[in-house]
């Protein structure tokens, strides 16, 4: 009886898959534009932000950490504890005493600063596998228990799906977990090698953390945590980057630039251009390097875009100290300097925000606990100072903090 011939191996369809993997490159003159703009945007944030004083600069950090985190790990599904996640960032920035309740976030918000604070610091497995157990102190994820502070080991392929049970679309699959520790280690050494920005092995500092991101994703090492991880890994990237060109520079303000923000507002084109980079389309099989050029022009054009919404921020926090100030000027009373911040604090259309409906005699009566004869005072003295604002009148009349290009949702009639 003849011997069944074997069936023929399935075509690569992955870049892991590839001859040439992971020799990922670009081109660098195709690409130059794109990056020349990335760093003008990202001099106008880090100039608007040396411009607004040390303290006002932190709750911009502050306030600008809450958004990554928030983003972060709403792009994998998890809501976070809001009030928590302040406590957490406010402690690592030095602005509060004890962090946040919340173990879930504060980890994150651990992960978060040690890639920025420590970016310098030696990175290894372990104490990659610590940022992993750091997102999970309960061992689970959700009411799953998971393999925690180490890569994954099951014989099952990991897949990124979506769609209904029975109806799953595969949009890619890793190595298998027998080739996680060395695929980690390669990456791990070529992320040493390339910190430098001198040297044969140098890259753009911006276009080497849109590769480490697509390599450690590429790979998915963790049983879960992987976006997450590998989005701190492009933050240390950064930060690395923004210190081999500023050695004085605060490795900090590398959150400001918004980056896991920018990918949750456009998540449908982050993972069409990952999953698109993910795979050997039009990749000729003797190639000697894979060519991701097209990942890395959306990637820095994604943290120029964040850059660009960042300098939106700090505007908007010069706006509110300037307010501030006048008020203190003015010597308003507790009530009035209560109201006036809830406003600042709701911010308004243009930043995403804004006090639903604007604010009315009784509203501020219900925040304050007075009536609605000392409300209406209260808020006629604030118009006097110029510090608010009126639109419309008798029953329809609103009150808006008076800050030049700061529009009010109002509730339709």
């Amino acid at each position: 009886m003849p011997t069944p011939a074997p069936a023929p191996a399935a075509s690569p369809r992955y870049i892991w898959q590839h001859r040439a993997w992971p020799q990922l490159t670009f081109d660098a003159v195709a690409l130059a534009p794109t990056l020349d703009q990335a760093r003008l945007d990202q001099g106008r944030l880090l100039g608007l932000l040396s411009a607004i004083g040390l303290e006002q600069a932190k709750e911009v950090q502050r306030e600008l950490w809450v958004q990554e985190a928030l983003a972060t790990a709403a792009i994998e599904g998890e809501q976070l504890n809001l009030e928590s996640l302040r406590s957490s960032v406010a402690h690592r920035l030095s602005l509060a005493d004890a962090p946040g309740s919340d173990r879930s976030a504060e980890g994150l918000v651990q992960v978060m600063a040690d890639a920025l604070t420590n970016h310098s610091a030696a990175f290894d497995l372990d104490r990659l596998c610590r940022w992993q157990s750091a997102l999970f102190p309960g061992g689970t994820s959700g009411i799953t228990r998971i393999a925690v502070g180490r890569v994954r080991s099951h014989a099952d392929a990991m897949q990124i799906v979506s769609g209904a049970m029975g109806r799953e679309v595969v949009h890619y699959e890793a190595p298998p977990s027998t080739q996680v520790t060395v695929e980690v280690e390669h990456l791990l050494a070529w992320f040493e090698n390339t910190r430098s920005t001198g040297g044969a092995a140098a890259v753009n500092g911006i276009a080497r953390a849109a590769l480490v991101h697509l390599w450690f994703e590429s790979i998915h090492p963790f049983e879960d945590g992987n976006g997450r991880l590998g989005r701190a890994l492009a933050d240390m990237a950064l930060a690395q980057d923004m210190h081999a060109r500023d050695a004085q520079a605060s490795a900090a303000l590398v959150r400001v630039y918004g980056l896991a923000h920018q990918m949750l507002t456009t998540r449908a084109t982050y993972y069409d251009a990952l999953n698109h980079a993910q795979r050997l389309r039009g990749i000729a099989p003797d190639a000697e390097a894979l060519d991701v050029t097209h990942w890395v022009q959306w990637f820095v054009q994604a943290f120029t875009r964040a850059c660009v919404a960042s300098q939106a921020v700090v505007l908007d926090a010069t706006d509110k100290a300037h307010l501030r100030l006048r008020a203190a000027q003015c010597h308003i009373n507790p009530r009035q300097s209560k109201v006036l911040e809830r406003l600042l604090e709701a911010g308004h259309v243009g930043s995403g925000g804004g006090f639903l409906g604007s604010m009315t005699s009784e509203k501020y009566a219900k925040i304050t606990g007075v009536s609605k004869a000392t409300a209406t005072r209260d808020l006629a003295d604030l118009l006097a100072h110029g510090l608010l604002r009126v639109e419309g009148v008798g029953k329809a009349t609103r009150y808006a903090v008076n800050v030049p290009g700061w529009e009010q949702p109002v509730l339709k009639p």
